[in-house]
C-alpha cells in the first residue's frame, strides 16, 4: 500500500470514527456508555470501529413501531374492564402502571427449585398437552436434556398439539442444524429469535433472555433454568447448579402467552393458539414483569427501583450478577438507612471471568454501605430472585446489570402473596446457611493487581 492510500485508509477511519462517535452520544442510553464509545472512536477507530458496529446500539428498532401482532379477545387475555392494579397490591401500583397490565388476582403457584424437579415437572406439563405448547428459551443444547425436551415436543406434535418454540441465536449458537430440522420434519414450529432488521442485524446485543413455557393457556413457567446438562449441574467446575422456575396457574398466565405471542409475531409475522386461562381457587396476586430494549423507558432498572423503594422490613435478593445502576444502588443504599434488612446473594465461583470482577467490586460498595452480601457455596448461583418484606416476591430471568437493564428482552413474575412470599423467604434462608458472609477484607486483601482489573472490568459495566 502506498504512502498516499495508507494516509487517505487513516483519514477515512478517523472520519467514520467521528460520525460513530457522534451516534453514540445521541443514542447511548448511559453517560458512561456515551462516553467511552466517544472517546474510543475519536481517538481509536482501527480498534473500536467494529466492536461498536456489533455493540453500540442500545435501542432494539422496530419492534413496537413495526410490530402490530393482534391482540386476542379478552377472554384470552384477561384484558376485561379490571382495574389498573389489583386492590390487593397498592404498594406495588407503579410497576403495574410501567407495565401498562394490572395485577391478576386468584392465581395458584409454585416453586421449582433447581433443575430436576423443575425439568421433572416441565416436561411432565408438555407431555399432558392437549392443545398447544408455547416455549422460549435463551439456550437450547443438544445433550441429554435437550434430546428428553426434543421428544416430548415430538411426541406432542404427532398427537396433534400445536408446538411453538423461539430460541435465541446468540444464546443458542451451538444448538447444530440437524436438531432444529428434526423437530421441524416432525411438525414442530419452531424459530430462531433474530434481530430481524436491517437496522439491528448486526447486533449481538439485543438478546431474548427470557424463559417461557405454557401449556394450554393454563400453565405457565418462568424463571432463570435453560435447556442443558449444565442446568441440571452435570457438568463441573459449575455443578451442582442453583437456580428456580415458577409455576403459575391462573389468570396471569393469559399475560404469559400474549408476551410470547408479541415475540413469535416479530419472528413469524402470525399469532400462536392462544386459549383463556381457567380458573383457578389461588389466592396469589400476580404480574407478568417484562422488558427489553425496545422499552421506551429503563424497565428493567426501573422495577428493581420501584420494588426496593417499596420495602419496609427486608428486600432480600439473589443475582448471579451484582453490576446495579446508579438507580438501583441509591435504592439499596436507602433502603439500609431506613433500617431495612438487605441481604444479596452471588455466587462464589465465576461462570464469566469479567462480570465477576466488576461484580465483586460492586459487591465491595455494597458492604461498606453497609449492605449484607453472602457468597453461595456450594456450586454455581444463577437464581434470579427478589423477596420484599413478608409480601411481596418476584421470580424471573432478570439478572442485576446493564444488560438485563437495557439490552436484552426479559420476564418474570411479581407476586403478592404473604404465603408465596414465606415459601421464598424459606427458600432463601436455606440458600443462606450455605453462603459465606463478605466483609471488605475481600477487596482490600486481593493482590493490587487484582483490584486494578476489578476496576478495569467495571470501566465495561455498560455493556456487562
Amino acid at each position: 500500500m502506498t504512502a498516499g492510500a495508507l494516509t487517505f485508509c487513516i483519514l477515512l477511519l478517523h472520519a467514520l470514527g467521528l460520525l460513530a462517535a457522534m451516534h453514540a452520544v445521541m443514542h447511548t442510553r448511559t453517560p458512561q456508555g456515551a462516553i467511552g464509545w466517544a472517546f474510543g472512536l475519536l481517538l481509536l477507530p482501527y480498534v473500536t470501529l467494529l466492536p461498536y458496529l456489533y455493540l453500540g446500539s442500545s435501542r432494539f428498532l422496530g419492534y413496537r413501531v413495526g410490530h402490530q401482532a393482534p391482540r386476542e379477545h379478552p377472554a384470552a387475555t384477561g384484558a376485561d374492564d379490571e382495574p389498573a392494579t389489583d386492590p390487593a397490591c397498592p404498594g406495588y401500583a407503579a410497576i403495574s402502571a410501567l407495565q401498562g397490565r394490572p395485577f391478576r388476582s386468584g392465581n395458584r403457584l409454585r416453586l421449582l427449585i433447581d433443575g430436576d424437579a423443575a425439568f421433572d415437572t416441565m416436561l411432565a406439563a408438555m407431555a399432558e398437552a392437549r392443545h398447544y405448547l408455547l416455549l422460549q428459551f435463551f439456550i437450547i443444547h443438544d445433550d441429554a436434556l435437550g434430546r428428553r425436551l426434543q421428544q416430548v415436543l415430538l411426541q406432542q406434535a404427532a398427537a396433534g398439539v400445536r408446538v411453538c418454540v423461539l430460541f435465541d441465536g446468540i444464546g443458542s449458537h451451538a444448538l447444530p442444524r440437524s436438531y432444529v430440522e428434526t423437530l421441524r420434519a416432525g411438525g414442530v414450529q419452531i424459530h430462531r429469535f433474530a434481530t430481524h432488521r436491517w437496522r439491528n442485524r448486526l447486533q449481538l446485543n439485543f438478546r431474548n433472555h427470557r424463559k417461557i413455557v405454557v401449556v394450554d393457556g393454563a400453565r405457565g413457567y418462568v424463571g432463570g433454568l435453560n435447556v442443558g446438562d449444565e442446568y441440571l449441574g452435570l457438568k463441573p467446575p459449575l455443578a451442582p447448579w442453583r437456580d428456580t422456575m415458577l409455576e403459575l396457574r391462573g389468570p396471569v398466565v393469559a399475560d404469559l402467552q400474549q408476551l410470547f405471542s408479541d415475540d413469535w409475531h416479530w419472528i413469524t409475522g402470525s399469532t400462536p393458539p392462544l386459549l383463556p386461562a381457567p380458573t383457578e381457587d389461588g389466592q396469589a396476586s400476580a404480574l407478568i414483569v417484562a422488558s427489553g430494549p425496545a422499552d421506551p423507558q429503563e424497565t428493567g432498572s426501573l422495577f428493581f427501583t420501584a420494588a426496593i423503594n417499596a420495602a419496609r422490613q427486608r428486600v432480600w435478593l439473589s443475582t448471579p450478577y451484582f453490576i446495579p445502576d446508579h438507580a438501583v444502588r441509591a435504592a439499596l443504599q436507602l433502603a439500609v438507612l431506613r433500617g431495612v434488612d438487605v441481604r444479596i446473594l452471588i455466587p462464589s465461583r465465576p461462570d464469566h471471568h469479567t462480570v465477576f470482577l466488576a461484580s465483586t467490586l460492586h459487591a465491595y460498595q455494597a458492604v461498606r454501605a453497609g449492605i449484607k452480601v453472602f457468597r453461595y457455596q456450594p456450586g454455581f448461583l444463577h437464581q434470579k430472585a427478589l423477596l420484599i418484606d413478608r409480601e411481596a416476591a418476584a421470580i424471573g430471568s432478570m439478572n442485576l446489570d446493564s444488560r438485563s437493564f437495557r439490552l436484552n428482552f426479559e420476564v418474570g413474575a411479581m407476586v403478592v402473596d404473604h404465603g408465596f412470599a414465606a415459601d421464598v423467604a424459606v427458600m432463601l434462608l436455606d440458600d443462606f446457611r450455605r453462603a459465606r458472609a463478605i466483609d471488605e477484607h475481600e477487596y482490600r486483601d486481593a493482590p493490587y493487581l487484582r483490584r486494578v482489573a476489578m476496576h478495569v472490568a467495571r470501566l465495561f459495566d455498560p455493556v456487562l
